[in-house]
Order: C-alpha cells, then structure tokens, then sequence
C-alpha cells in the first residue's frame, strides 16, 4: 500500500475543529433529548456519539464517519403508573442519555476544540512573526 503525504499540522489542527464541533452539536443534542420519550420510531431517544477515524499510514488529521446511536446501553426505567406510556408493570422507558457524563464530554470536547484552535492561533502568530523578521 502507498504511503501518503503527511498533512499539513493546519489541516490536522482543522479536522480537529471540525470534528469537535460536530461532537459539541450531538453532545448538545443529547442533553436537549434527555427527556424524549418517544420518537419518529415510537421508542425514546438513544443517546448519539461521533465515530471517528484517521489514516493510520499518514497523519492526516480526523474525519467523522458517522453519528452513532448507542445501542450498548439500556433506555433507563421509571415507575409511573399513571403516564399513557408505561407499560403494564407501570415503567415508562426513558432516554439513554445520562445528563453528567454527557457534561464530561462537553468538557472534553471544548478544551479539544480550545486546544486546536490556539495551535491554529500560535501558528498565525509564528507567521507573523517571520514576516515580520523578512522586512
């Protein structure tokens, strides 16, 4: 197999960004759903993560296969008889979604993106810098 070109440190810097973005948008979209109880499948929502990958002969930064739904962790259950939606021992299932860890990932996931983008920001500096020397 080939070897391919390393990637620039800017567009590595810059996959990093983009998927971390994407990660901050599911995370959102995660904690808003915590409470859905039904969906267009007529289940709760399931928790959504990124898969993500690179290309191990190269570094060429990150790129998000898709957004997955967990499917390893059960829907939590809570006893209210009286809701339209519990089922006949009176359990309404609930969404997947577990509000602190998805607070960690928030956590995570913007000190990724703050770190990617002061390496794109020290990089405009060293820049400038050097012109700055050339004149």
């Amino acid at each position: 197999m080939p070897v391919r070109a390393a990637a620039s440190p800017i567009d590595i810097a810059i996959s990093g960004l983009r998927a971390e973005s994407m990660r901050l948008n599911v995370i959102a979209s995660n904690i808003a759903n915590a409470e859905t109880t039904r969906t267009a499948t007529g289940q709760p929502y399931r928790r959504k993560d990124l898969v993500l990958s690179t290309d191990a002969s190269a570094l060429a930064g990150v790129r998000v296969e898709r957004v997955a739904e967990d499917m390893t962790t059960d829907f939590r259950k809570i006893y209210q008889p009286g809701n339209p939606l519990a089922n006949a021992e009176g359990y309404v299932s609930m969404p997947n979604v577990d509000i602190p860890t998805e607070l960690i990932n928030l956590v995570t996931a913007s000190r990724a993106y703050q770190a990617n983008a002061t390496f794109l920001k020290r990089q405009q500096e060293l820049g400038d810098a050097t012109l700055e020397l050339l004149r």
